[in-house]
This record gives C-alpha cells, sequence and structure tokens, in this order.
C-alpha cells in the first residue's frame, strides 16, 4: 500500500491481512440458541465461516447457517465485532430468527443443537460463549478481541 504525505512523497508500508468470518446467533422464540459440534476439532461454536469475496455478510450469515445446519434464518441486526488476535480473523457476528428448514449435520458439523444460555457456557470456550450471550443483551453491538483462548480486556 502506498501512502501519500502532504509533501507528495511516496512511503511503502505493509498492511496486515485479516480473514473476515461471518456467525449467526440464532435464537429461537423460546430462548434456545443454535450451536454446531464442528466436524474438524469436536468443539462446540455459532454456525459460521469465512464471508465470500462478493458476498453481503447478511448473506453470508444466511448461507453458512443453512449448509451446517440445515436451518433457515432472517438476519435481524449486528451484534458483535470479535478479532482472534493471534490467527487475524474478524468474525461479525448477527442476531437471527431461524425462518424454516430442519435440523441437520453437514460436513462441517457432527451434531446441531439448540442450547439453553446455561448449556452453552457449559459446552462452549469462553471465546464462543461470549459470541451468543452477547446477542442476548440490549447492549449491541459488542466489539471484543481474544487470542483464541480468552478474552483480552482493555
Amino acid at each position: 500500500m502506498l501512502l501519500y504525505m502532504s509533501n507528495g512523497s511516496a512511503e511503502t508500508k505493509s498492511t496486515p491481512l485479516h480473514s473476515v468470518s461471518v456467525a449467526g446467533a440464532v435464537v429461537r422464540e423460546d430462548g434456545r440458541l443454535l450451536a454446531i459440534r464442528r466436524a474438524d476439532n469436536g468443539t462446540w461454536e455459532l454456525p459460521g465461516g469465512v464471508l465470500e469475496l462478493t458476498e453481503a455478510p447478511e448473506a453470508g450469515v444466511a448461507r453458512e447457517v443453512l449448509e451446517e445446519t440445515g436451518i433457515h434464518v432472517e438476519v435481524d441486526e449486528l451484534t458483535g465485532v470479535y478479532k482472534n488476535t493471534t490467527r487475524g480473523i474478524v468474525a461479525l457476528v448477527f442476531r437471527c430468527k431461524p425462518s424454516g428448514g430442519s435440523e441437520r449435520t453437514s460436513d462441517e458439523s457432527t451434531a446441531v443443537d439448540w442450547l439453553t444460555p446455561a448449556e452453552v457456557e457449559e459446552r462452549m470456550a469462553e471465546v464462543y460463549a461470549i459470541r451468543l450471550l452477547d446477542a442476548l443483551d440490549d447492549k449491541r453491538p459488542h466489539v471484543r478481541s481474544h487470542d483464541g483462548r480468552h478474552l483480552i480486556t482493555h
């Protein structure tokens, strides 16, 4: 990237590379939250994945949730932005409502379940549980960073 200074000279500066992912905090009318057990590492997380280059974030969320769970969603609002400072991944999490389909696993998920908030805390690592739980409060959107294992507080 070239940065142009006020005197007209140019200076080269390295640009950090980030990956952008999207995830759905899918909340059912009874307050249960949609979660998957990932096929690659066995952890419980929100359904989601990498945003395609030409895809709008809301379309990416709907696509990823459907691919991984069989559930169609209506995307409501952005509830949080989460950065993994170790891997350079920025995740956009959107609160969603289920609008059809039925639960099924995929190549990326070995289980699909509707969890209570207490079960979310019990089954998920803190950095993923907080993404679902943040979608339940009124202080949106949240902006948080983590190192892949622990939240970083400022």
